[in-house]
């Protein structure tokens, strides 16, 4: 079985965090989630994490989804790798790749093709590589007619050996077996006393091992973050590319400013996404929508045709042709019916809202079915909760609840009933009839004057 080792370790003292640099997003999730997909994606699932400072945080991250072992000093990345021996020694017949957690952008072309070429080789090591306009800083892939020879770092280099743009992406592919015993002649003889993981090549060709390279089609591998700026540009980089994607798919965008779209999220053809929008999380978007501008969904299902302007909904489903917006806030365990209407100023929690019913503007709507073709007068409230525990509201179809009427949960309004305004509802209403609260109005005649009169 193909095994995967992933380097976790680092710290990034200039990200100014308290945690691993491999846990810093790009596009909502952890630049390690992403090396981990990309795994996953290639039919890896034989992956142990090298953890190190915040180690803990990894351990929570992961919830026990892949082994991981501890680097408890930062002694360089074939050190790093040492501690994997035991889960490397469980299958010692397979091959093992060896990953950045902080390098995003690796992908499933590159770990299929590379593994190919490493089996196809019968390499010891194979080092994942990438060519680069300006390789500055990188270490070098020194090539032979039948393999490499090693790999240069920048500040080694001849200036022959500089102009090579062909560069180290700190990925490798290693027959495990081989893995093992080079790991076990690493010395720390340099400067920094540190065991690095590029020595393997060198050790391996001095044994008469075979050593290659695989030059990856997608020069993004490389690309790492050391500081904030260098995430920034990981984020800015990724956003464009799955917003290209979209725009590829026949999705439009007037305008991509403040656009943030999570890989995850699927759109439909013909839909408009409008400046200032995020998308997060497993959202599906039907065909035909305007969503946006200034909105958010996270976790959603939103069907086709749908109007989605102004709003946040998260862990929700809003289904064809309703519209939506603007200020409307939707909270999980919601569901918006086919051509409903939610306007201005409404929050819906943990409800139903049926098919062509309107809740235009200002109302609270928790915990509660409402039927369809359902009128939500303005300034409506369902008082769903006592201060101890949540109740629920039913409403029938075609009802009509007036303006400023609070429905004290638990509650059933029946089929075709109508609350007059300003109605505080208290028991259940039957199919088609009128709930009336008004208390005696009394009108206290010369009151402002003597009021007036009295301030003076």
């Amino acid at each position: 079985m193909d095994k995967a080792v992933i380097l976790a370790g680092g710290q990034g003292k200039r990200m100014k965090a308290e945690m691993p640099k491999p846990l810093f997003k790009v596009l909502g999730e952890p630049m390690l989630e992403w090396v981990i997909t990309a795994c996953e994606s290639a039919d890896i699932s034989d992956i142990c994490v090298v953890k190190g400072y915040k180690g803990e945080m990894i351990d929570e991250y992961l919830a026990g989804r892949y082994t991981t072992v501890n680097q408890a000093e930062r002694l360089g990345t074939g050190h790093a790798v040492q501690q994997a021996i035991p889960f490397l020694s469980n299958e010692k017949n397979g091959n093992t790749l060896v990953l950045c957690g902080d390098a995003p952008f690796i992908d499933e072309e590159t770990i299929r093709q590379s593994l190919m070429l490493h089996k196809q080789n019968d390499n010891a090591v194979t080092v994942i590589t990438a060519e680069l306009d300006d390789p500055t800083g990188y270490g070098r892939i020194v090539r032979t007619d039948n393999g490499i020879k090693g790999i240069v770092e920048h500040k080694d280099a001849t200036p022959a050996q500089r102009s090579i743009k062909e560069v180290n992406s700190g990925a490798y592919w290693f027959k495990t077996g081989d893995l093992i015993s080079l790991l076990g002649k690493l010395t720390n003889d340099n400067a920094q006393k540190e065991y690095y993981l590029t020595d393997t090549v060198s050790i391996a060709i001095s044994e008469g091992k075979k050593a290659g390279a695989y030059r990856s089609n997608n020069a993004n591998i490389i690309k790492g973050a050391n500081d904030r700026r260098d995430l920034l540009e990981l984020n800015n980089y990724a956003r464009m590319e799955v917003i290209n994607k979209h725009l590829i798919n026949g999705v439009e965008f007037v305008c991509t400013d403040g656009v943030i779209i999570e890989r995850s999220v699927e759109i439909g053809l013909g839909t408009s996404i409008q400046p200032n929008t995020i998308l997060r999380g497993k959202t599906k978007i039907g065909e035909g929508c305007i969503i946006g501008p200034n909105s958010v969904a996270e976790d959603c299902i939103i069907g086709n045709n749908v109007v989605f302007n102004t709003a946040q909904a998260y862990q929700s489903e809003i289904e064809d042709g309703a519209n939506v917006g603007p200020f409307v806030h939707i909270r999980p365990d919601s569901r918006i019916g086919s051509d409903a209407r939610v306007g201005d100023f409404v929050e819906v929690k943990n409800s139903a809202i049926g098919s062509k019913t309107a809740i235009a503007h200002l109302a609270y709507i928790g915990d509660s079915d409402i039927g369809r073709k359902v009128n939500i007068g303005a300034g409506t409230v369902t008082v769903n909760f006592d201060g101890v525990a949540k109740s629920r509201c039913v409403i029938g179809d075609y009802s009509f609840v007036g303006s400023n009427t609070s429905l004290i949960a638990p509650l059933r309004l029946g089929k075709g009933v109508y609350t007059a305004a300003g109605t505080t509802v208290t028991r259940d209403v039957p199919d088609y009839a009128l709930a009336i609260d008004r208390g005696e109005l009394k009108v206290n005649e010369g009151y402002t004057l003597r009021k007036m009169k009295a301030k003076k």
